[in-house]
């Protein structure tokens, strides 16, 4: 069938489009399924662990905690102690750590009931700090100016040997300011130390620590006074008896090595550190 004929005047007709939104079948979304596996995986892991509460002694209980506790070498160098005469600890003492019970907590754990060293493993590392701080103790009140002095000596046991730090404080100083030179109660605090370590067998390394003072006048070096201090510090031990052959190492780290960290030019960043290796 022909199409009719348009006359010259009339428009010509509307276009007309026709949209098809096609819609794809399948779920409405998926987001909230993983919210809720999320939601009961820990209601799970929530009531075991009231489960474990309910079910475990108290011992056992700490023995967990010790376990998932991370590594404590490293704390126990730098925070354990700090309480008594010698402001130290030894390695069985209940210390500053999150677990109250104190490192004695972890021992069945870390040793199995068939191993053939038993409990008594590494026990006479143990024996010889608490016999070096009795020793030492004794020494620093058989005098008023030694028992005066004490709190400026701490002894830690750490994973290299028992190490003796002698620190300064704002009314105490190891050396006169600027120099290697010994204060005099410096060189009584050290012949006691001496009179502790010189029975004992083990090298010795001495470490000197500087704070952060700037210099006056361009003529020295933290680097250069915390070397000369060690070294002063060793000559004064062998004075006391220690022989010369005990000496494996001096070094000097100026103030790379701080004690308040928060601060570095606080005084108690000034020491001394004996280490009597193993």
């Amino acid at each position: 069938m022909a199409a009719p004929k348009r006359g010259k005047n009339e428009p010509p007709p509307p276009v007309i489009v026709k949209k098809i939104t096609v819609v794809s079948g399948g779920h409405h979304g998926g987001a909230w399924k993983v919210a809720y596996a999320d939601f009961v995986t820990a209601m799970m892991a929530f009531f075991l662990l009231l489960w474990l509460l309910g079910a475990t002694s108290e011992k056992q209980r700490k023995g967990l905690a010790d376990y998932f506790t991370p590594t404590l070498v490293k704390l126990k160098q730098e925070s354990a102690g700090a309480h008594g005469l010698l402001g130290g600890a030894s390695l069985t003492d209940v210390d500053d750590y999150p677990n109250r019970s104190g490192q004695t907590g972890t021992r069945a754990l870390t040793v199995p009931r068939d191993a053939s060293g038993g409990p008594q493993e590494g026990s006479g590392s143990i024996k010889q700090v608490q016999r070096m701080r009795t020793k030492l103790e004794q020494r620093l009140r058989s005098s008023e100016q030694l028992r005066r002095l004490a709190r400026q000596v701490r002894m830690v046991d750490t994973t290299e040997g028992i190490r003796i730090d002698l620190v300064d404080d704002a009314n105490f100083s190891m050396f006169i300011l600027g120099t290697t030179v010994l204060t005099p109660d410096a060189a009584q605090l050290l012949r006691a130390i001496s009179d502790t370590v010189r029975p004992e067998a083990g090298g010795l390394t001495i470490r000197g620590h500087t704070d952060a003072l700037p210099w006056r006048s361009g003529g020295g070096n933290n680097w250069s006074l915390s070397a000369g201090r060690a070294e002063a510090t060793r000559q004064a031990m062998m004075r006391s008896g220690v022989k010369e052959e005990r000496f494996r190492r001096i070094e000097g780290v100026a103030d790379r090595e701080l004690l308040v960290r928060d601060n570095p030019q606080d005084p108690r960043n000034r020491r001394i550190s004996i280490l009597m290796m193993r």
